[in-house]
Formats: structure tokens, sequence, C-alpha cells
């Protein structure tokens, strides 16, 4: 399939997608409110990305807490879609997820069909992040973890692994989610983990070599 419309918006020096790019690969950014999964679907995407931002209005007022954003005018009522091409037949899809509790039900839906997942975390706000990671082991979906240093970090990533109570296999990274270097980076960690996960299981399901007596 050739190029839709959205390429007409693409970054400088960007190519088109190729007519030949007929594998496509799904991840899922997923988070707490105001995390910055917006902005990093937007500093890694190659075209302009898709998203669902919406004016917060006085209806938010006693259901979003925006105590640690104070400054937050907008928000993500939908998913934000981004796309990195790989090669000439393959295509990454980014789709970053709502981050309030009344969208929560869309998230079964974004995870669906997904290779992994990047769970953005804010120090100031770990809880906000335990739901996420119970969804995803639910949906057995793999990720990584990686913690957006919009400013200084409060907690060092052991604590934060600690407080998540996250496992020794499960990455996690600092990243910058305005950097499209740093973003690009988180991507690469969560690709080397499902690499490891798919080599793992080989490992197990391979049969045992048989000894000569």
């Amino acid at each position: 399939m050739d190029s839709s419309s959205s390429d007409t918006a693409l970054r400088p020096g960007r190519a088109p997608l190729r007519g030949t790019a007929d594998n496509g690969m799904k991840i899922v950014v997923v988070g707490g409110f105001a995390v910055g999964k917006t902005t990093l679907v937007g500093a890694v995407s190659e075209i302009r990305p898709l998203n669902t931002e919406e004016t917060m209005t006085r209806a938010g007022v006693g259901v979003d807490d925006t105590s640690a954003v104070p400054d937050k005018k907008s928000t993500t009522v939908a998913f934000d879609f981004g796309r990195i091409t790989l090669s000439d037949e393959n295509v990454l899809y980014l789709f970053g997820a709502p981050g309030q509790e009344r969208f929560w039900f869309l998230w079964d839906r974004l995870f669906s069909g997904a290779l992994g997942a990047v769970v953005l975390v804010d120090t100031r706000r770990l809880e906000e992040s335990w739901y996420t990671i119970d969804r995803l082991e639910h949906h057995g979906t793999p990720f990584i973890v990686a913690r957006n240093n919009f400013g200084e970090p409060t907690h060092g990533l052991d604590e934060v692994r600690r407080a998540l109570d996250l496992p020794d296999d499960v990455p996690l990274v600092d990243c910058d989610a305005r950097d499209r270097e740093s973003a690009k980076q988180v991507l690469i960690a969560l690709v080397r983990h499902l690499h490891t996960r798919v080599e793992a299981s080989q490992r197990e399901g391979a049969p045992e070599e048989e000894t000569t007596p």
C-alpha cells in the first residue's frame, strides 16, 4: 500500500512510506496522566503524529489530578499515532494510550496485537503506573519502563524498581521524552528486550542434546 494523506506532513528529509512496506509492527506507549506519552510519540515519529488532544475544561475538575502538572492545558482522549520506517519492508507503528482512568477501557484494544509496550513513568506519581503494569502483565504483553525526566529526578532507578516491584528482567531506563535521540533509545531498549525474550524462549524450547553412553 502506498503512503496515505498523513505523509503530506513528513519531517524534512523523510521519504514517504514505500509500497513494499507490508510488515507493520505495533508498539504501545502507556502510562499515567501527563507523563509525556504524546511528547515521546511526537519526538520520535517520522510523520506528524495523529493525536486526539483536546483542551481540558471544567468538566475534568475533580476527575483529573493536575496537582503535579498545573500548567497542562490539553489531554489525549483516544490515542496518539506515529510511525517509524525501519526498512523497505518493515514499519513500526506507535500508539500512545490515554492516561486518565476514565479512558482505561480503551487500553485492551490498544494492547491487542502489540509486540511490546513502553511504560512511561513520572517519579512524582509512581502509583499511577501500578495499574498500567498490571494490565500489561494480564495481557502477557512484554514491556520496559522508562523514567521520563522533564526535570531533575527525585528518585533513583533502584528506588523506582522497588516502588513498582519490577522483576529484574524488566529493563528500566532513563529518558527525556522531548528529545528525539533519547526517545529513540527507549524504543531500542524495548526491541532488545523483545529479542532477548525470543532467544530465551527458543533456548527453553530446544530439545536436549543426547549424550553418548
